[in-house]
């Protein structure tokens, strides 16, 4: 029998705790629709009685339909000053008018002394008073118990009775967070058997944080153990180390347990990689390369045996695969590259190339030549493709450069230098001469090369810079070392549909600027199916 496990995600609340995660309203309203397309059972939408942009999203969402995705207001049980009736906090649970709420309360005993600092009794009267009064206004009603893991190890009973007391007052499933992070599997599998033998009727969720860098792991021992709620957030976001990462434990529960649980509606799984990279731009965050499942490296293979292998078979290298999350499988360039790295790549450039080619020995030879001079195609494919066609006799000469030159420049009574650059390229027989300022010797440099190819290629119009790195390369590379050393520059452009990255090296960063400028550009073009280019230049 396949086991439903409702998927509860938190990012919107609990993500948004994470440092550099600031979300509006409308970026709040995106990542709610992308999480009911993905199919997520709850979308916890925020704190209504904590701030003015949560109060203004569950406004807002009202009006779009998410499908069977159900909107939860988070709170916490009433003051102690106060009954149910007469709670902010809960009234503004009740004026956010979503079908579900959240509220926490205090299941360890350390905390109802020192925080809330009212006898053990009360705190079971705020849970049980809490959860009834908003039975009365919400479909289902959820309590979170805090520090749960840490108050059983302190008093078990007093723990077990604030769950109890959730229960009995109608709370539709009893969550045991572990708050702070701290626990580890086996803590977790002692705890939630203790609590599902206490409360045989409960249905039990699992709330994590992973400051033990262990949250996936509890949160799957607590679905082996009983649970059938889990929470957390996509990409693991949240306050201090984050909380419970969907990423993982989603695709871990449906893919390694023979079809024991079902977390998303069927062939919804696909979407978990796009989903988290579009969660990723919305919180203006670069996603995490080296993430399970969903990273741009988790079906990534650089060593040439390991390539060979996957080649013949994927199960070699790779526990699952990659489509079944939406991923896909790369491989990559480096010194580490055998031929096995080359005929993968001619693949996918729509070439069955045979391993004793010589174009491909020449290739691999060429690769492994400047990979040792400070190249890096593991990081930038553009260039590589670029060097295959060329390899292959079907590259195209865009343009050619004769001349540039980048100064930097200070006018009296400015407080920053100014960069301008000139630049003389000859395209098709005519050469253009142009020049441009900007923010810096490159974003110069970009602006004037742009600027002399713009009449003859509009397609340049379309692309920007949208990331630069520059890495002092060791010293072995340059016998002198420190200033004097080759550096890398590695650049990361963008047009309305794609991103790609080249590399320069060289010992002076505008010059290693100017060749990956130059890739960038001619990749653009060469792709660009409008681009039309002159006769070749010999």
């Amino acid at each position: 029998m396949t086991k439903k496990i409702a998927i509860y995600d938190t990012t919107l609340r609990d993500g948004t705790q994470a440092e550099e995660i600031n979300l509006s309203t409308a970026d709040k309203v995106r990542i709610a629709q992308r999480l009911a397309e993905l199919g997520v059972d709850y979308i916890e939408g925020g704190w209504p009685g904590s701030n003015q942009t949560d109060r203004a999203f569950f406004g807002e969402i009202a009006g779009y339909d998410l499908g069977r995705a159900r909107v939860a207001a988070f709170g916490s049980t009433h003051a102690p000053g106060k009954t149910a009736e007469t709670d902010p906090n809960l009234r503004a649970l009740v004026e956010a008018g979503c079908p579900v709420a959240t509220i926490f309360g205090k299941a360890w005993d350390l905390h109802v002394r020192e925080a809330l600092r009212v006898p053990l009794a009360r705190n079971l009267e705020l849970v049980s008073d809490s959860v009834a009064f908003l039975r009365r206004h919400f479909q289902e009603v959820f309590f979170d118990a805090e520090h749960f893991f840490d108050g059983f190890k302190a008093n078990a009973d007093y723990a077990l009775e604030v769950l109890r007391r959730a229960h009995e007052a109608g709370a539709a499933a009893v969550v045991l967070c572990d708050t702070n992070g701290g626990c580890l599997p086996s803590e977790i599998r002692r705890i939630v058997r203790a609590a599902r033998k206490a409360l045989p009727g409960a249905t039990l969720g699992i709330h994590t944080h992973n400051d033990s860098e262990s949250a996936v792991a509890n949160t799957v021992e607590a679905v082996e153990c009983g649970a059938t709620h889990v929470q957390g957030t996509i990409n693991g976001y949240g306050e201090r180390c984050g909380n419970a990462n969907l990423c993982s434990i989603i695709p871990n529960l449906e893919l390694k347990h023979g079809g024991r649980y079902r977390c998303l509606p069927a062939g919804a799984l696909p979407g978990l990689t796009e989903a988290s990279s579009f969660v990723a731009e919305v919180c203006n965050l670069r996603p995490f390369m080296r993430q399970p499942f969903v990273g741009h490296s988790a079906f990534a293979h650089k060593g040439g045996i390991h390539v060979s292998a996957v080649l013949r078979n994927p199960e070699t290298y790779e526990h699952i695969r990659p489509e079944a999350v939406g991923n896909r499988q790369r491989v990559l360039l480096s010194d580490l590259a055998g031929r096995s790295n080359i005929l993968f790549m001619a693949r996918r450039f729509g070439f069955e190339l045979d391993k004793n080619d010589s174009a491909v020995m020449e290739l691999l030879a060429e690769v492994k030549e400047r990979e040792s001079r400070g190249y890096e195609y593991s990081s930038a494919e553009a260039s590589f493709e670029l060097m295959f066609f060329r390899a292959m006799g079907l590259s195209k000469q865009y343009f050619r450069l004769l001349h540039f030159n980048v100064v930097d420049m200070l006018r009296e009574g400015q407080d920053e230098p100014y960069s301008e650059a000139t630049v003389r390229i000859k395209v098709g027989g005519q050469v253009e001469h142009t020049a441009a300022t900007g923010h810096g010797q490159v974003n110069a440099l970009d602006n004037a090369i742009r600027k002399a190819l713009d009449r003859f290629y509009p397609a340049v119009r379309d692309m920007r810079l949208s990331d630069f790195k520059v890495r002092v390369l060791s010293g072995a590379l340059r016998d002198t070392g420190g200033t004097a050393s080759y550096v890398r520059v590695l650049i990361e452009s963008q047009d309305k549909t794609h991103t790609w990255t080249t590399v320069g090296v060289s010992y002076d960063v505008i010059h290693a600027s100017w060749e990956a400028l130059v890739d960038s550009i001619t990749y653009k073009l060469f792709k660009d199916d409008s681009a039309r280019w002159p006769a070749r230049e010999e």
